[in-house]
């Protein structure tokens, strides 16, 4: 990284510049008269005296600090150095890039769902990105006391919030529990603004939060496969019937939770069932009366009132009571 001191002129500079490491600090070296300072892409470069920022350099290249970058510092701008003499200042080096990170819950997260006390237990998968967007807020609370800051130590800081923060986006009125896939956009984008409020207070933008996954338990999961398949087919209310008989006596493997799960689910399929087995028995009863009522009037309209015959009354029926003979 580096190394500097003597009488010799030294090289500012953040050699080992990693893209997962969000700050590296330059510190506790002597800055000597000839001294350079190299600002690679990706990288700002903040010099730092007694704690206090003294200037931010942005543009990559090669300066010469004694003429390109003391006149530009508040404090040291009047700076001279003699042949002994130096600056000991600090320079924090500020990786400019955003970092796209890979994030997972580390257990199932339970959210609340009607007819489970304990929770339904969701696993989720996706990636948020991150950048440093304030370096006064960086300084405070991270840089002033730290050697360096990586993005494991922000996606760590991420996934002790995140439990919190999917139940939170997750449990909103109206979302369909067995398809959360659908709502993961606009379940993301919550979750992006609670967490970019908390980064930000140390400096620390977060500037896109995705859900690539929900994951089921297996019992659940399973059930929810065979669901679509049977929808693409049409027999619903055979394969409801089906379901719910394999949610009370296969359900193992997955603990209670999943257990409990599986029952929910089933008897929401069971009530959806109920109700379209009601509406066809309705509709084939409607069908049947219209049906005996149209042959009824087609019989009354079509009987004569007095038989052609031997000329008895007769009253609707399809055979002379008095002769036999027929009548329609």
């Amino acid at each position: 990284m580096g190394l500097f001191g003597g009488q010799f002129a030294n090289v500012v500079e953040w050699q080992e510049f990693r893209d997962d490491m969000l700050f590296w600090k330059w510190s506790n070296k002597e800055i000597k008269k000839g001294s350079r300072l190299i600002i690679r892409p990706g990288q700002d470069a903040i010099f730092l005296y007694n704690g206090k920022v003294e200037g931010i350099f942005r543009d990559e290249g090669s300066y010469d600090i004694e003429s390109d970058i003391i006149p530009f510092l508040s404090t040291l701008k009047g700076f001279k150095f003699g042949f002994n003499s130096g600056i000991r200042a600090e320079v924090l080096f500020i990786n400019t890039k955003e970092v796209l990170v890979k994030w997972g819950t580390k257990s199932p997260v339970l959210i609340p769902a009607p007819g489970l006390p304990g929770g339904m237990p969701i696993r989720s998968f996706g990636t948020f990105a991150c950048k440093v967007a304030d370096y006064d807020a960086l300084i405070e609370k991270v840089a002033g006391i730290r050697q360096q800051f990586t993005v494991d130590e922000v996606k760590e800081r991420i996934t002790s919030m995140l439990d919190q923060l999917l139940m939170k986006w997750i449990a909103k009125e109206g979302r369909d529990m067995f398809n959360l896939q659908i709502n993961a956009r606009e379940i993301g984008l919550g979750i992006q603004e609670d967490l970019d409020m908390e980064m930000q207070k140390l400096g620390i933008g977060i500037t896109s939060f995705a859900i690539s996954s929900f994951n089921y338990p297996p019992e659940v999961q399973k059930m929810a496969e065979k669901a679509a398949a049977q929808s693409m087919i049409g027999d619903v209310g055979r394969f409801q019937q089906v379901s719910m008989g394999e949610a009370m006596t296969n359900g193992r493997g997955g603990g209670a939770a999943a257990d409990m799960a599986g029952v929910a689910m089933g008897m929401a399929m069971g009530q959806q069932m109920a109700a379209q087995m009601n509406q066809n028995m309705a509709a084939q009863m409607n069908q049947s009366t219209a049906a005996q009522m149209n042959q009824n009037m087609t019989a009354q309209s079509t009987a004569p009132n007095f038989c052609p015959n031997c000329g008895t009354k007769t009253n609707g029926a399809n055979f002379c009571p008095n002769c036999g003979q027929k009548l329609v």
